[in-house]
């Protein structure tokens, strides 16, 4: 059926650019770690969530005790543990790691069976996951934590 008054259907108006932070239950008061970004990496979720907490996310040899460790990895960025231990050196005692992959059929994706081993093997547990554009993500909390 047409549009007769010729204004685009309420859900084309509504396909605005996704609330990442919403998405990645981030808040202003967050304290942010990125591990991993690079050229490839989807930039308007880092700048979003830049903007929501009004300052850069910490980059990875910070010695500052985090929230939120947003860790980009890929599949030859090498071992998935390494990098989930590598990204809970600085998390906070009930700090989250979104861990986020290039999306299934992608170059670079990681099978969510390894994601699944990989945290358990690091001492994690996922309890989410989003498709966040190109990429997909797995929040990871240490095991006992309830997130």
């Amino acid at each position: 059926m047409g549009n007769a008054s010729g204004t685009a259907p309420e859900k084309d108006r509504d396909q605005e650019t996704p609330d990442w932070a919403d998405l990645l239950c981030v808040t202003a008061d967050d304290v942010i770690q990125e591990i991993g970004w690079d050229e490839d990496a989807d930039s308007s979720i880092s700048e979003a969530l830049e903007d929501l907490i009004g300052s850069p996310l910490l980059e990875e040899g910070t010695d500052e005790l985090v929230d939120v460790v947003l860790l980009w990895f890929r599949e030859e960025d090498g071992d998935v543990v390494d990098g989930l231990v590598d990204a809970t050196r600085s998390l906070g005692e009930d700090g989250r790691i979104w861990l986020l992959t290039p999306a299934a059929g992608t170059p670079g994706t990681i099978e969510p069976g390894v994601i699944a081993e990989s945290a358990q093997l690091a001492g994690l547990v996922q309890t989410s996951s989003e498709r966040l554009g190109d990429w997909q993500g797995a929040c990871l909390v240490t095991s006992g934590t309830k997130r």
